[in-house]
């Protein structure tokens, strides 16, 4: 397959959030999947209407029409995330959100990308609770891309999406090297020329980690991240007041 136009739609992780800073921008997996269609085609165009916070109800009616609206031959959307990890969360009413996209984005003839998610419960202990939340929401995932037709990123059950060191300390971001693995992922489900199963292999072993740092770490991110997480909830602020996309139209890609 030519891919000529490809727009993302998501969150965070689709904007690309740890992979550079706010001052020098966020690359991200996005980013870096567009780079790679780019070294392959002159008149490929990229752009990019994630946006941090969003819900997948957000990402729905703030992201899909204008997706649509630039004809894209390509197109990947992550979303519920951040729903899932709320207190609450309707899993069923997330996954209606994510079904309705597919359903649009297939019918417009593009080429879709879905993702699963990674178990959290191994990233970040303290939030094990949410586990059965993610497989269940997983499983829909895998449901609603069969049905639709669209192309699937399924990281549950490797190893390497676990792993620290693809996360960013906040452990609800990828890190630099997770982002480049997620890039590596979508272009093996894509089945872009160069591209294989490698990003899945597992990273060399870290060495034991005592007990007691163990749970020194864990307080140590619940007090750093979980914990202002919670407080931004309860005074009822998201990360996406104000934020617009970063790329909201389609535009050449700069190669690295």
């Amino acid at each position: 397959m030519r891919y000529l136009r490809y727009v993302a739609v998501g969150d965070s992780q689709t904007e690309g959030l740890m992979d550079g800073d706010e001052v020098s921008g966020y690359r991200g997996w996005a980013d870096r999947l567009a780079e790679m269609l780019a070294a392959r085609e002159p008149e490929f165009r990229y752009a990019n209407l994630a946006v941090r916070g969003h819900l997948a109800a957000a990402v729905r009616a703030h992201q899909m029409d204008a997706a649509l609206a630039l004809e894209p031959d390509l197109i990947t959307v992550t979303a519920g995330m951040n729903d899932l990890i709320r207190p609450g969360c309707d899993i069923d009413a997330v996954a209606a959100e994510l079904d309705a996209m597919l359903a649009a984005f297939t019918a417009s003839g593009a080429t879709v990308v879905a993702f699963t998610f990674p178990d959290v419960g191994e990233i970040a202990p303290l939030v094990a609770r949410l586990r059965p939340r993610i497989v269940a929401f997983n499983e829909r995932v895998r449901a609603m891309a069969e049905r639709h037709g669209a192309v699937l990123v399924d990281t549950w059950g490797r190893p390497v999406v676990t792993d620290p060191r693809i996360w960013n300390p906040d452990r609800l971001h990828a890190s630099p090297l997770g982002h480049a693995r997620i890039a590596a992922a979508a272009a093996h489900a894509l089945g872009l020329p160069g591209s294989d199963a490698s990003w899945a292999d597992p990273l060399p072993p870290l060495p034991p980690v005592p007990g007691w740092r163990r749970v020194g770490g864990e307080l140590a991110w619940a007090a750093g991240f979980l914990g202002p997480w919670v407080w931004r909830r309860v005074r009822g602020r998201s990360s996406a007041d104000g934020r617009t996309a970063k790329r909201p139209e389609l535009l050449p890609v700069s190669l690295p």
